[in-house]
């Protein structure tokens, strides 16, 4: 069995300035487009994508088993540096494939019985809820959506009034959605849980990396994020948190034996730690490549890239608002680095498309995406630009002229 890691993890430290200049010249893709598309998958740093070119290149030599061994402390120190950006511990911690792996495997461990209520953001992803709703479906247990408040966050006083009754909760939230720029208030939500004896999950795949994340300040006894995203780690990675107190609650529905060891004819042991969620085969080379991104995230500070993002974003914002026939979609006060928009009669795809002919890169987010959140704001789509540490003035000011263009166009206008 896998031992406990008992050392607590290391404060990150003070503020210091993002040096763009550096930041771009470390990303190649950087200087071939105008890439504003971090919530879907950030541009790598050339540091990350070494690491997983040289561990591939060490597998072709010698073996992918021989390659494992050769870079175990290297493996090892992954988890020793999600640990620390987020403020946990390394036993803490499980890596998997992607968020919603993570997700899904944390939610069948706790085996939700019948009865008992989920209490789920409208914000949640469309991957997590609709493993909610097969849960609520074929287990017979109560998948409430929690009510917002004027600003579309989740209603904290409604939450605190829908938990008084006591019956076993778990709490889900998106702290950042796919489809907005809204942070959901976590640490309100953590408090609210924690008076209730509510087991409360967040999904941080918006917002590691992005913003300065703390489980303990949150008080989430769970937490789930991506590789690819704000972390600019590769596709195919992701990390769960598990607070210690969680772990001996939960035991996964398919013990594996990277998790698990076979003890007897009829009996296993999981392991002390959060690996025993985890699964023997794995991409060695991007969990390298990851744990290069965790140590740049570290370096550059949370702290210092929260307030430099979400102050880029507020003049993106600002600035689209600014244009004829384009609306900012955000709702209510926002806090983070994407930034959604529509332009008056144009499909979003269409704006997506055209935006890409200029070498702007951003996507467009449909309400399938996020029914509780687009659908019930009666929006069929939104387009989403994210930035990121990487972005000049180069890039936010292409966006906007794109936009402005298009919007122009499409109104028999002249661009300016």
């Amino acid at each position: 069995m896998d031992s406990i890691e008992a050392a607590p993890a290391t404060a990150l430290g003070t503020q210091t300035p993002i040096d763009v200049v550096a930041e771009r010249a470390r990303t190649v893709g950087a200087g071939l487009s105008h890439h504003l598309n971090a919530a879907g998958a950030a541009l790598p740093s050339t540091g990350v994508v070494t690491a997983v070119v040289d561990h591939l290149r060490l597998e072709e030599r010698n073996g992918g088993y021989e390659a494992a061994v050769a870079v175990r402390e290297r493996s090892e120190d992954v988890y020793t540096a999600a640990a620390r950006l987020i403020g946990a511990r390394a036993h803490e911690i499980a890596l998997f494939d992607s968020a919603s792996t993570g997700l899904r495997v944390l939610v069948d461990a706790l085996r939700p019985a019948p009865g008992e209520r989920i209490v789920a953001a409208s914000t949640t992803y469309v991957s997590h809820a609709m493993h909610l709703m097969t849960l609520a479906r074929e287990h017979d247990v109560e998948l409430v959506i929690a009510p917002v408040d004027a600003q579309r966050m989740m209603d904290l006083g409604a939450l605190d009034a829908l938990l008084a009754d006591g019956r076993p909760s778990l709490i889900t939230v998106s702290h950042i959605p796919t489809s907005s720029g809204l942070v959901e208030p976590a640490e309100g939500i953590g408090e609210i849980a924690r008076r209730h004896g509510a087991t409360y999950l967040l999904d941080a795949t918006q917002s590691v990396g992005h913003l300065d994340v703390d489980v303990d300040a949150i008080g989430c006894d769970a937490l789930v994020t991506t590789g690819r995203k704000f972390l600019r780690g590769p596709r195919g990675t992701g990390f769960a948190y598990v607070r210690e107190s969680l772990l001996d609650r939960l035991t996964p529905t398919a013990p594996d034996v990277r998790g698990a060891e076979w003890v007897s004819a009829s009996g296993w042991e999981l392991s002390a730690t959060a690996r025993r969620f985890e699964s023997w085969e794995s991409a060695i080379a991007a969990r390298l490549g990851l744990g290069v991104a965790l140590r740049e995230a570290i370096a550059r500070s949370p702290q210092s890239t929260e307030r430099w993002l979400r102050a880029r974003a507020e003049l993106l914002r600002s600035a689209l608002a600014d244009v004829a026939g384009v609306t900012v979609a955000d709702p209510g006060r926002v806090a983070s680095a994407i930034v959604t928009f529509v332009i008056d009669g144009l499909e979003c795809r269409a704006v997506v498309d055209a935006l890409a002919a200029r070498n702007v890169r951003v996507v467009a987010v449909p309400a399938t995406h996020g029914q509780w959140d687009l659908g019930a704001r009666a929006l069929p789509a939104v387009v989403r630009a994210s930035l990121h540490v990487y972005n000049d003035d180069d890039d936010i000011d292409a966006l906007v002229d794109g936009v402005r263009s298009i919007a122009a166009a499409r109104n028999g206008g002249t661009s300016g």
